[in-house]
């Protein structure tokens, strides 16, 4: 077994209690965290690098620990994938902040995320950059190898050589592709993918556990459930149904409506990230030592977290919910299954709670809201 010196625990924390993890003293494997109180003033700074700070996540996030006090640097390749001018904006806004700094550049060129992370040396480091979306996953399926293995291995590469006190990636729900039994479950075998989009991300969690194993190196991989909110892509169903309705315009409804969602507001994403960050995994010195329903690996310094608001909501009922915050009718078109979408998602998020003590809690009338007002207002509509 190859092991690492890592670094000293970083405590980081805000005006509210946060949770904190103890490497020292917490018996591996097991889910228990102490809680301490800590104000502005008593934040121990710890670096962070993001990538996917022009992106709709990486935006939010970085956002969130600027606002606790972390020094955050972004990575992101500002592919014209969708609107630019949108990712721009984004990176404008978080310039603000003297604690941010960016680069530009693609994950998979030679070197170029090493020398930006090696100068900038991060305790943390969040990979969320990745070429996303369900249906360009069928137009352009080399693109996801690409950005989402080849990316992600620079990445993982990066946070071996620096000894980061935590690695932790983005994965998705698609994961669990043809899973029929609900909610989904961490521990749950996700060998069924139906995307090339899903079977990149499971490939990256299966990468993530050979070097939490092979290098000692604590990893996080957090499992996301249909996220929305403002400042979101404009693929996204939540946009495209708000834009498309305001126009005028049809809107698209797969599997003539039998669909249904686990909506997840990214403010509450996001606090989840924040959140694990204070809770590294562990290796467990035996299997006995891993608590009921904790997907920590047996042989690494591993776990797989979901992150998802816990409800199965109907996709009817959420674009009812659109059309009464706009006050107008959609033009409806009921459509077939969309070609390797599934029926449903439903996020059991328990290990969330029980990790961090934080559970989602915006339902999706607000966050509709809160969209649509942003919305609104940036595109003057």
């Amino acid at each position: 077994m190859v092991g690492v010196a890592r670094k000293p625990d970083i405590a980081v924390g805000s005006d509210s209690n946060t949770l904190i993890s103890n490497q020292n003293t917490r018996k591996p494997g097991q889910i228990e965290m102490r809680r301490m109180t800590q104000t502005k003033t008593q934040i121990t700074p710890c670096k962070v690098l993001i990538t996917g700070t022009a992106g709709f996540i990486g935006f939010h996030l970085a956002k969130l620990l600027l606002s606790e006090g972390f020094r955050v640097h972004g990575f992101d390749g500002m592919t014209d994938y969708y609107d630019v001018k949108l990712k721009q904006r984004r990176h404008q806004m978080l310039l603000q902040n003297a604690n941010f700094t960016m680069t530009e550049g693609m994950l998979e060129e030679a070197d170029r995320f090493w020398t930006v992370a090696e100068e900038f040396a991060p305790d943390v480091i969040v990979h969320l950059a990745a070429q996303a979306g369900v249906g360009y996953s069928l137009k352009n399926p080399q693109a996801y190898i690409e950005s989402n293995i080849v990316g992600t291995f620079k990445v993982m590469e990066a946070a071996r050589k620096l000894e980061v006190r935590h690695l932790m990636m983005a994965s998705t729900s698609s994961v669990y592709g043809a899973n029929e039994e609900m909610p989904f479950d961490e521990c749950e075998k996700a060998d069924t993918p139906l995307t090339m989009y899903a079977a990149t991300k499971k490939a990256n969690e299966a990468m993530g556990h050979s070097y939490a194993h092979l290098w000692n190196l604590p990893t996080t991989m957090f499992r996301f459930f249909s996220v929305y909110g403002t400042w979101g892509r404009p693929d996204l169903a939540l946009f495209k149904f708000v834009d498309a309705i305001l126009d005028d315009r049809p809107i698209d409804i797969y599997n003539n409506g039998e669909m249904y969602r686990d909506f997840t507001y990214v403010d509450d994403l996001v606090r989840g990230i924040r959140l694990l960050i204070d809770v590294p995994p562990v290796r467990p010195d035996n299997r006995a030592d891993i608590a009921k329903g904790d997907s920590l690996s047996p042989v690494a310094p591993y776990r797989i977290v979901n992150i998802g608001n816990s409800e199965k909501v109907p996709l009817l009922d959420f674009i009812d919910a659109i059309e009464d915050v706009l006050g107008k009718k959609a033009k409806r078109n009921y459509m077939g299954m969309q070609t390797g979408d599934v029926p449903a998602t439903w996020a059991n998020a328990t290990l969330l709670q029980d990790l961090t003590g934080y559970k989602p809690e915006i339902d999706f009338h607000t966050g509709i809201e809160r969209f649509v007002a942003w919305f609104r207002e940036y595109y003057n509509k």
